[in-house]
Formats: C-alpha cells, sequence, structure tokens
C-alpha cells in the first residue's frame, strides 16, 4: 500500500499528515494544502501574537467592541455551548490564571493571588451582540487554545477531502482526525502514549473516520514535594486538576473528541458519569493509574 508522509511542526506540537492511495504529487499538494489550513488557523487563533483576532481581542475589547468574522463568532458561540453545557467548566476566559502559573519555573501561586485573579475569569465577561464582541472586566482574557488543534485539525482533513483524499488522516501533536480508512477499508491503528511512561503506548486504538483525541496531565506541568500540578485549570478554584493521568475521547470530530476530554479532566470526580452520558467510546487513566473504558458498538 502506498502511504505518504508529511511531517511539519506548528501550534507547538509536531505534526503529521497521512496519505495512503494517492500518487506522490497529488498527496504532496494536498498534504501542504492541509499544513497551510493549519498555519493559517495558528496565526488567526494564536494568544501570543498581538496581530491574531486573539491579540486583538485581548488588547482592545474592554475599551470597545471588535468585530470578527464568521469563524471567529462561531468558534465563540460553540465557546458558549460548551461553557453552558459544562455546568462553567469549559472556560475560554481563564487566561486570566495563565500567568499566574508558572510550569517552567514551577510557581504555584498562593491562595490570595488566586483569589484575586478569579472573579476575572469566567464566560459572563464576555458579551456578543451580532459580530461585536466586548470584555466587560478590563482583565479578562480569552483563549481558544482549549480547542484550537482539534479545530485545525478537521479543517485540515476537510482540505484533503477537497483535494479527493479519500484514506489517510491528520495527526496535530495527537489530537487526530481521520478522513477514511486504508485503501482496502481497515482502520488505522493510532497509538495512544502512556502518561506515565512517553516512551510506551498505552493502547493502539483502531479508527477508520472521525476525530481521536487526548488530554492529560502529563503535557505541561511540574512537581513540587510529590504533588504534580499540570495545565489543566479549574475555573472554579484557579488550580490544577488532578483525578485523571489521562482521558482519550473517540468522536465523529476531532473538536468534539477534544473537548469532551478536556471536559472529563475538568470534571474530575464526575468524569466517567459525563463520559458514559456522552455515549463515545473512550480510554481513561486515573490518578492511581487504574484504567476504565468504554466502547461504541459498531
Amino acid at each position: 500500500m502506498n502511504v505518504q508522509s508529511h511531517d511539519f511542526r506548528a501550534m507547538a506540537s509536531p505534526c503529521e499528515v497521512v496519505i495512503a492511495g494517492a500518487e506522490p504529487a497529488q498527496a504532496l499538494l494536498a498534504a501542504c494544502a492541509a499544513e497551510a489550513e493549519v498555519r493559517r488557523i495558528e496565526l488567526k487563533y494564536s494568544r501570543f501574537r498581538p496581530d491574531s483576532v486573539i491579540g486583538r481581542i485581548n488588547a482592545g475589547a474592554h475599551a470597545g467592541p471588535v468585530t470578527v468574522d464568521d469563524e471567529t463568532l462561531a468558534l465563540l458561540h460553540y465557546a458558549g455551548r460548551l461553557h453552558a453545557l459544562s455546568d462553567g467548566l469549559f472556560d475560554i476566559t481563564t487566561g486570566a490564571l495563565q500567568g499566574a502559573w508558572d510550569f517552567k519555573a514551577g510557581r504555584i501561586p498562593g491562595d490570595a493571588e488566586l483569589a484575586a485573579l478569579l472573579p476575572h475569569v469566567g464566560w459572563h465577561h464576555v458579551r456578543i451582540e451580532g459580530r461585536a464582541l466586548r470584555l466587560a472586566d478590563p482583565l479578562a482574557r480569552v483563549d481558544l487554545g482549549g480547542f484550537g488543534k482539534e479545530y485545525a485539525a478537521d479543517r485540515a482533513a476537510a482540505v484533503l477531502q477537497a483535494q479527493g483524499v479519500a484514506s489517510g488522516y491528520v495527526n496535530l501533536g495527537g489530537d487526530i482526525r481521520v478522513v477514511g480508512p486504508r485503501p482496502d477499508g481497515s482502520p488505522w491503528q493510532i497509538g495512544i502514549c502512556h502518561p506515565r511512561d512517553p516512551g510506551k503506548l498505552l493502547a493502539s486504538i483502531p479508527v477508520a473516520s472521525g476525530g481521536l483525541a487526548t488530554s492529560g496531565d502529563y503535557e505541561r506541568f511540574f512537581e513540587k514535594d510529590g504533588q504534580r500540578y499540570c495545565h489543566v485549570l479549574s475555573p472554579r478554584d484557579g488550580r490544577p486538576v488532578t483525578r485523571w493521568q489521562s482521558v482519550s475521547v473517540l468522536a465523529p470530530e476531532a473538536i468534539t473528541a477534544g473537548t469532551a476530554c478536556t471536559v472529563a479532566m475538568l470534571k474530575q470526580d464526575e468524569a466517567l458519569a459525563f463520559l458514559r452520558a456522552s455515549t463515545l467510546a473512550f480510554l481513561a487513566v486515573d490518578a492511581d493509574g487504574v484504567i476504565h473504558t468504554h466502547h461504541t458498538k459498531e
């Protein structure tokens, strides 16, 4: 079987486009178009770029309304629905907490510091009227990083399909969208990293279509006095979640899989009930290393 892989780096992650059953020239053209779409989304929504949409919102939406386009408006409305469906746990305004935690230096903010920041976190600070967005709190910040890579994976897969690709997948740092099965109809075997042994696979998942995403406490973290502090912060207390080592979800789209993973991490003790109610297939590793799974019927 003719399988070709195109590797690149974007969104602070190793990325890969895999295409099967296509001529080399066609595969390269399609893969480069998919990469271009990923880079377009990164440039447009990076919170680290002052010229991005998010940069403009965070810099100016406190002083007055910032007009956004249809794509951005759709993503903001999606974030609002996620906030409602997760009982406020999935909140794109936790950017106000980002500066308090330093995962490179291992800095832990004190209770008073977090207490001062938490009032500036909350979806209610985001006001959308038509195409205009305002931030009602001068210290509120928005960040679409909670589903940015997954959205980019879905968009890149759509580009591949538009280029005539019927077999392959997009992998953006472990967030995956499968375009279609191998040319013989068999699924791709997608590996999930072990959350405590980076060189080892926790499982290999057969995926013929849809999205597979993983959220975990091993992506950005530090350890201090035997306690692990990860980058997934709860908007309720401003502190990292502690109940799960990793959560992987299989869904029709990568953005659905990714947000389900993140909500599960944030749900902590209620994660399994949430995941089972979603009816999506999942594999979760709790803080003690115990594996919990649910498989959907084909």
